[in-house]
Formats: structure tokens, C-alpha cells, sequence
């Protein structure tokens, strides 16, 4: 499984790059603080697959990085993606290096 550290997120999103975030927590997890990706529950995203992009960077996150990488994990073995990413210790490791912009 491919992933992606948190600082190279930060460059991607810094230099206007062209990839697609995803956010597999709870909504409420992600009222609380969130990275400003897309909100897909990890239990709805093999339903919910048609709204992640096979054609572009798919960056994929939650709290600490094991439900990311289940949901990588759904979508490559079932939907056949090659281009998702994991963030690397999740929003938690996010916050811990940068903070979190109001």
C-alpha cells in the first residue's frame, strides 16, 4: 500500500496540486476537526466508491491511519483502484505537526 506523510500532504496542498482528499471517519469526527477532504464513512465506501477518483492522487486519512488503510485496502481488492494513497498516523499526525486552521 502506497502512502504519503503528512508534511508531503501539506506541500500538495501548499502548491495547489491536482489530487482528491478523503476522509473515511464518522461525521462527527469530522465536525469536530477536519482537513477540509471529502467525508465518505468507511462503512459506506464501497458503496460510495463512484465519488472517489480513479483518474487522479486519491490521498485517503482518518484518526491515526488503520481505517484508511482498510478502506484502501476494500477499494483496491474490490473496485480494482491502483492510485490511493494513506495518510501516514492520519489527522492525528496532522495536527500534532501543523496544527489546524480555523
Amino acid at each position: 500500500m502506497k502512502s504519503i506523510t503528512v508534511q508531503e500532504l501539506r506541500e500538495l496542498q501548499e502548491s495547489g496540486a491536482d489530487f482528491q482528499l478523503i476522509d473515511v471517519r464518522e461525521d462527527y469526527e469530522f465536525d469536530e476537526a477536519n482537513l477540509g477532504g471529502e467525508l465518505i464513512p468507511l462503512a459506506t465506501v464501497i458503496d460510495e466508491a463512484d465519488k472517489i477518483s480513479k483518474d487522479k492522487r486519491v490521498i485517503v486519512h482518518c484518526r491515526s491511519g488503520k481505517r484508511s488503510a482498510n478502506a484502501i485496502e476494500a477499494l483496491e481488492g474490490m473496485k480494482g483502484y491502483t492510485n490511493l494513497e494513506n495518510l501516514e498516523g492520519g489527522i492525528l499526525a496532522y495536527i500534532d505537526e501543523f496544527g489546524l486552521e480555523d
